[in-house]
């Protein structure tokens, strides 16, 4: 077997069995969380904006002049991402009798705007990623508005959103790498297309570094928490994916546009909902939990649900 067709080999298993790799990844982590514990979760943002390069260098700017000149499709995949993901968020919590503090964490998450992951996960679904970025961009815009009250309607608690903080993220790690992967294109349009082959591969890989190092950060409080809060995120992550999938097919959407609303309703900027929960509930320690498992499993199970996806 020549070198050529050994890396077309490995980059085809890398791709197929991504969820297997994420879920060793995730194991791997929670049992020896010093593997990773010199890391700092800070890499973590250049990974996402390699990964979204990657993926600017399979776009074309028709597609986000498609999705912008013909607004309905964002605008129904933000209301269902502040309707669905917020009220599942209190059934759910009603429903296993969270105390106090975890309900305020489950509802944070679920009153979050979609977050940079969404973006991967569509993009390896093969989903429509103009879409998920143009839903993952107007949401964090809405989010400084929504977020707040959403949490008070349902939480009966107040938080301020750093609306600045959160848009030069979006745009350090999705907007100007793709930009710049789109440029790539561009100019090198031949090279760009040898080298998309191996770009699904080296996105799974950079999620498994991912999880590595965001359940090493939290492998001590995923360990101390209670088992009914790690089935409640994992209830509402799944929950917000298929109902977000039933809209896209009841309004008629075609396949791609379709995986899109559902990974960007069911995955949420968990990271933020535990930035808040650290600044505004500080009486309530408890409350960061739900964001830190919902971080974890929502890597999982987009990597499980990108594998299906992309098979149909």
């Amino acid at each position: 077997m020549n070198c050529r067709v050994l890396t077309a080999t490995l980059i085809h298993y890398i791709s197929e069995y991504m969820g297997v790799l994420v879920l060793l990844s995730a194991i791997v982590a929670l049992v020896f969380p010093e593997v990773m514990s010199r890391v700092r979760p800070t890499v973590i943002n250049p990974l996402l904006g390699i990964i979204m390069f990657g993926m600017g260098m399979t776009l074309r700017a028709d597609d986000f002049h498609i999705v912008f000149s013909r607004p309905k499709d964002i605008v129904i995949g933000c209301l269902a991402q502040f309707t669905v993901m917020p009220l599942l968020a209190w059934t759910l919590a009603r429903a296993f009798a969270l105390d106090e503090a975890l309900t305020v964490g489950v509802v944070l998450v679920g009153c979050c705007p979609g977050g940079t992951a969404s973006n991967v996960i569509t993009y390896l679904a093969h989903g429509d990623l103009a879409l998920s970025v143009g839903m993952t961009g107007v949401s964090t815009l809405l989010a400084p508005v929504l977020t707040p009250l959403l949490v008070l309607l349902l939480a009966g608690k107040t938080v301020d959103v750093d609306v600045v903080g959160m848009l030069l993220s979006i745009l350090w790690v999705v907007i100007l790498p793709i930009g710049a992967g789109l440029l790539v294109k561009r100019l090198w349009p031949r090279q760009t297309t040898a080298a998309t082959a191996y770009l699904p591969a080296l996105s799974s890989l950079a999620i498994c570094a991912i999880v590595l190092i965001v359940i090493s950060a939290s492998a001590a409080k995923l360990l101390s928490s209670d088992l009914i809060v790690i089935l409640v995120v994992m209830l509402h992550n799944m929950g917000g994916l298929a109902v977000g999938y039933v809209i896209g097919t009841l309004l008629g959407m075609p396949a791609a546009k379709r995986k899109a609303v559902s990974i960007e309703v069911g995955m949420q900027n968990s990271g933020l909902a535990s930035s808040l929960a650290t600044l505004h509930f500080a009486a309530y320690p408890m409350a960061t939990i739900p964001g830190a498992v919902f971080s974890v499993w929502h890597n999982i199970s987009g990597a499980i649900v990108a594998r299906i996806y992309a098979r149909r």
